[in-house]
């Protein structure tokens, strides 16, 4: 006998799911006690999928039909219907996807960044949409990795995840370390490591990018504090014209992970 098609969406009829939902939602260390994390919408649910990230259950709101419903069903990932007005309360948009599911986190240990010729080192950038931006860039670019050093945004902050627009699925990411331990290791491991700053750093343009170097991006606000500054082997600056100091943290990672990529490809 042919099987038949895949079972539907089933009802939620507790709201122990629901509020697992909003705590994993809400608090970063809910998310890092339980190894998981939400995807909003059924764009970053189907990276996922194409990722083969490992997704726990999806979430869909009453009379929704998509088709990365049906695929996550075909998938076997247990798909339960909200009820009308349930979504609304968790999520986290004025405008709410009306698919979520919750997947387990992705990210990485430091050693298997070993071999990566150019590398991002977050340290204390704390807006989750500028760390989404650098994950968005640095994917587009090939950077071989990631790093979100302790004091940076959670990586998998509802806004991060978003802003990232599925990079973080396919991208090597490690989502801990203690900065100068891990700049540390990436000397040893024979990278450049360059501090970014507004001024007297060398011209990007003008900085040999080729060799295997690791770009190292600071706070918002305050830049790289001293101790940092210290494990760097130089400077690297973006010159502006106009009226503008400098760029944001997503942007400037975008001009210096493209800049690497031109040169790399000469």
């Amino acid at each position: 006998m042919r099987p038949g098609p895949p079972a539907g969406p089933a009802l939620i009829f507790t709201s122990a799911r629901v509020k697992r939902l909003r705590q994993l939602i809400e608090r970063s260390t809910m998310r890092a006690r339980e190894g998981a994390f939400v995807v909003e919408g059924p764009t970053l649910v189907g990276d996922a999928l194409d990722a083969g990230a490992e997704l726990e259950c999806l979430f869909v709101a009453a009379g929704t039909t998509d088709p990365v419903v049906d695929r996550a069903v075909a998938a076997s990932v247990p798909t339960y219907e909200l009820a009308p007005g349930v979504l609304e309360r968790v999520a986290t948009t004025v405008t709410p996807q009306p698919v979520l599911a919750i997947a387990r986190t992705v990210d990485v240990d430091l050693g298997e960044l070993a071999g990566a010729s150019l590398v991002i080192v977050c340290v204390d950038v704390r807006d989750p949409g500028n760390l989404g931006t650098v994950l968005r860039s640095a994917e587009a670019a090939g950077v071989g990795g990631i790093i979100c050093c302790e004091g940076s945004v959670d990586v998998y902050n509802p806004k991060a995840v978003r802003a990232s627009a599925g990079s973080l699925f396919h991208t090597r990411i490690v989502a801990r370390g203690e900065p100068v331990k891990v700049l540390g290791t990436l000397g040893g491991w024979g990278l450049k490591r360059l501090g970014t700053r507004a001024v007297d750093g060398d011209p990007y343009d003008r900085v040999d990018l080729t060799a295997p170097t690791a770009l190292v991006l600071g706070n918002e606000a305050h830049g790289l504090p001293a101790a940092v500054a210290g494990a760097l082997d130089g400077w690297v600056s973006i010159p502006m014209q106009g009226r503008a100091e400098s760029l944001n943290v997503g942007m400037a990672a975008a001009v210096l992970c493209f800049e690497a990529a031109r040169q790399r490809a000469q």
